[in-house]
């Protein structure tokens, strides 16, 4: 098979695919995904202005969760541009040095939703099981330097595979199977070896999703034993109550993340419009559902977002 290298001495783009098999119905797709994407980015912006304009909101939970509606709009805002380009107006074509940008953005958002909630778990930790220590374990200032490890974190994981991927050939095929670009995707499409890539994303699935849900689930193991350990049912219910929003948006990640693992292993000989729906699930359902879950569950948050939309009505 004939290869083509990735420099930028020539035209050098990856084929997009849209929605395998309703390629025609295009243009109808597109109204519930302008629905999911508008919903996103109003709800995750609506979150962030509640908790900017409320000082009683600046605490290391509503920061925590400020971190979380920031990734949620940036995961979303890497995706729009080409899904909605590709439903809309059929441009199924993305440069070279575009679709590695998209990569970057894509897989640098979906580590920081997995590295947020694993701090939220501390958090909740603390606020339950420590509770007289919580104002000095966790500072204004030991939030920010939280957030600062999340980014350099999630940042210097994608960056190598990123330049592993950059120096390999690529094949004539550039079609890429879903409407972004993922790195999954893109290596199967390199006529190099490409053996020390998917050890380094061997590395990163064991370091960043496998150890993230599991330092979660051991955060709450030791949350239970402590609930248990209160006197009565209504303190052990209210400790709950706290942790369910949090726990919600757990699921809402690793379920369809765990759902797209399955199909990739399990259903390899699966319709593509399996594979293709799993994906945008996973990519729109914590952009979507997360501020949907907080300002239900959240007394706070769903005060403040009556209080803006009270208060733009009277102006």
């Amino acid at each position: 098979m004939s290869e083509v290298t990735n420099t930028t001495d020539g035209p050098f783009s990856f084929i997009l695919t849209g929605i395998p098999g309703f390629e025609a119905s295009h243009t109808w797709i597109s109204i519930p995904f302008c629905c999911l994407y508008t919903l996103s980015i109003m709800g995750n912006a609506a979150v962030l202005t509640v908790i900017r304009t409320q000082p009683s909101l600046h605490q290391p939970m509503y920061l925590l969760l400020s971190m979380l509606a920031l990734t949620d709009l940036g995961l979303a805002l890497a995706t729009l541009p080409t899904v909605m380009q590709l439903l809309w107006f059929n441009a199924r074509a993305i440069s070279f040095k575009a679709c590695f940008a998209q990569v970057f953005f894509i897989h640098t958002f979906s580590f920081m939703e997995s590295s947020v909630l694993l701090a939220m778990s501390f958090d909740r930790y603390v606020a339950i099981c420590r509770p007289l220590h919580y104002a000095t374990i966790l500072t204004r200032e030991v939030v920010g330097r939280m957030g600062l490890a999340i980014i350099f974190r999630c940042v210097l994981a994608v960056l190598p595979s990123l330049f592993l991927l950059k120096r390999l050939p690529f094949c004539r095929s550039h079609l890429l199977s879903h409407s972004y670009c993922l790195h999954q995707d893109m290596i199967h499409l390199v006529c190099g070896d490409t053996r020390f890539n998917s050890w380094y994303g061997f590395a990163l699935v064991l370091l960043i999703i496998v150890m993230d849900p599991l330092l979660i689930v051991f955060s709450y193991a030791l949350i239970l034993k402590s609930i248990l350990g209160t006197s009565t049912w209504t303190e052990r219910l209210r400790a709950l109550n706290n942790c369910l929003s949090h726990i919600l948006a757990v699921l809402v990640l690793y379920v369809p993340m765990v759902g797209v693992s399955m199909t990739h292993r399990f259903a390899k000989h699966a319709s593509p419009l399996v594979h293709v729906i799993m994906a945008n699930i996973y990519l729109l359902a914590p952009p979507v559902m997360n501020p949907i879950i907080y300002s239900v569950k959240t007394k706070q948050i769903r005060q403040g977002m009556f209080r803006l939309l009270f208060q733009r009505k009277m102006h």
